[in-house]
């Protein structure tokens, strides 16, 4: 089984029909790439999301 992903609502699911009537198709993984010039801002982004939880 693989997690699809909805063209209309953007829901994710299992069945290859979704709740709004249209059809899910497979979703594909981001690249993973050594040098990801975004990494420091997903960090960034995670510290602050954890420092609001307190």
């Amino acid at each position: 089984m693989h997690i699809l992903k909805c063209a209309e609502c953007k829901s994710y699911g299992l069945k290859e029909t979704c709740d709004c009537g249209s059809k899910r198709v497979r979703v594909k993984p981001a690249k993973y790439s050594p040098e990801d010039k975004y990494a420091v801002y997903r960090r960034k982004a995670k510290e602050n999301v954890g420092n609001q939880d307190l």
